[in-house]
């Protein structure tokens, strides 16, 4: 029987050890608190309730409605069997299920149910995971930092910046070295900044060199106390490609600003096969191919990443055997964001001037094709030794099943990548899990659900617990009434379906 999926009895026989004075040491995780009646551990994720080990946290279950907007039945609904609920249709989570430490355990939830005909075991669990961190994608411009600086959040150092990604910056936080290997403040910071970030709410972090930004999942960043809106159409190069159609006529130069690549419409293909008259205005920088100049500027928080706040600071010289007076001149960024519009005087010297309509709709058309600056928060985990051996006495058939696809894997029922070769490293977008499914322990270590579902009789070839194998019909009747019940998520795939 699962600990959490019947009796306060049957999880007391589980869970903790009854100790003098009605106190019950918890064994959930390797701090073995020792709580007294009617207070809750460290973690506040277990409470002695009359000399019994009871999770706080309600067990989440995800109903996959026959029709869409069915009523679900409500949280803590009384004298509820179950039965309101297809079987077939739900899916138990790790979320608030409780753990395996110290491992030898079976998982809390072992469950077997039916889809379309097939039998199939899920086992579910909460995995008490000192190999985590997050993987931050940060759609912007901007320079947040030099690649490899240090994070730091109050300042303790809780990861560092990767490499930036077309129209975003990356950033790693967390893994266990920030956990274990450094001061107890820096593992707790850092264990405290992934909760956070895993539960969708705003961390603000400095970078060494660099910013201060203010991350929260599936939010635009702040980026020195302003927020971005866009994140760039593309390079300045491949700006100048899509667009250049659409200045010929109106401009007879475009400079489209970039830390990476900036593009010169005139000397780039697109302008030649257009048959564009040569500009003779050259910037600076290093000359890749023609029209796309590196290093135009210093990385920042300006012009299209760079460091520059007026953008005729690129321009290394005008060839007066080349260039003539009245020649216009744009001069752009990847978002649309900067944009001035210029005109060559007698002395062949760029003069600000009024942005004619058709070149302005142009800009605003870059503007246009930019999506929305968010932040991307995806939790990365090892699933070890407790995890496996909660599934099958022996781990590593488990590993070799979900690397070939027999055994999915999913967090709080949603998708996961799972990374190849040795070991089972999975990755997952925290917005696509239901609330509140993330916790910690003060090891320091996150506490996340995780599940794996697989045919009934795989499970047996695998040396799975069978003994502790729950039908779904009993977990609906014992757990439904103090469950928490959301509904599925229609963009994921169903655990209990064919597999890949």
């Amino acid at each position: 029987m699962s600990a959490d999926s019947l009796s306060t009895e049957a999880r007391s026989k589980k869970f903790g050890a009854q100790e003098a004075d009605g106190i019950v040491r918890c064994d959930a995780c390797p701090v073995l608190c020792r709580i007294r009646p009617g207070r809750s551990g460290a973690c506040s994720r277990y409470a002695n309730a009359d000399g019994h080990l009871v999770r706080t946290d309600p067990v989440v279950l995800l109903h996959d409605a026959a029709e869409a907007g069915q009523k679900l039945v409500p949280f803590g609904a009384a004298e509820w069997d179950g039965r309101v609920l297809d079987p077939s249709r739900t899916f138990v989570t790790g979320i608030g299920a409780g753990t395996t430490y110290p491992d030898y355990k079976p998982a809390p939830f072992i469950v077997a149910s039916e889809h379309e005909g097939v039998e199939t075991v899920t086992v579910v669990t909460e995995g008490i995971f000192s190999y985590c961190g997050v993987k931050v994608k940060i759609d912007t411009d901007r320079h947040l930092g030099p690649e490899r600086a240090a994070i730091r959040v109050n300042g303790e150092e809780v990861g560092h910046v990767t490499t930036a990604e077309y129209g975003s910056q990356m950033l790693s936080v967390g893994g266990v070295r920030h956990l274990t290997g450094g001061s107890k403040k820096e593992g707790t910071v850092t264990c405290d900044t992934l909760l956070r970030l895993c539960s969708g709410d705003p961390v603000t972090m400095t970078i060494d060199g660099g910013h201060e930004v203010v991350v929260q999942a599936g939010r635009a960043p702040i980026v020195d106390g302003v927020p971005e809106q866009r994140m760039r159409v593309g390079c300045g190069s491949a700006t100048v490609g899509i667009f250049a159609r659409q200045w010929l006529g109106h401009a007879d130069e475009v400079i489209v600003v970039d830390d990476h690549i900036t593009g010169v419409l005139t000397e780039h293909q697109a302008g030649k096969v257009l048959g564009m008259r040569p500009a003779g205005i050259r910037v600076k920088g290093r000359r890749s191919t023609p029209g796309r100049y590196f290093q135009v500027a210093n990385p920042g928080i300006g012009w299209g990443g760079t460091d520059i706040a007026d953008p005729l600071g690129i321009i290394q010289a005008i060839d007066p055997a080349t260039a003539w007076p009245g020649l216009r001149l744009l001069m752009t960024s990847t978002t649309g964001e900067h944009a001035l519009w210029l005109v060559l005087d007698e002395n062949l010297k760029p003069v600000p001037a009024e942005m004619p309509a058709p070149v302005r709709q142009v800009v605003d058309r870059i503007g246009e094709n930019c999506e929305p600056s968010l932040c991307t928060v995806l939790f990365m985990a090892g699933a070890g030794g407790s995890l496996r051996a909660g599934v099958t006495e022996n781990p590593v058939l488990l590993t070799r099943s979900v690397a070939s696809g027999d055994t999915r894997v999913t967090m709080g029922g949603a998708p996961v990548t799972v990374w190849p070769g040795g070991g089972i490293t999975v990755m997952a977008d925290v917005t696509r899990l239901p609330k509140n499914a993330f916790g910690s322990v003060p090891t320091p270590a996150i506490v996340a659900p995780i599940e794996f579902t697989l045919p009934r009789d795989l499970y047996a070839r695998l040396g799975g617990h069978d003994g502790d194998v729950v039908a779904m019909t009993d977990i609906l009747r014992e757990v439904g009434p103090a469950a928490r019940i959301d509904g599925w998520n229609p963009d994921h795939p169903w655990p209990a379906g064919k597999v890949a």
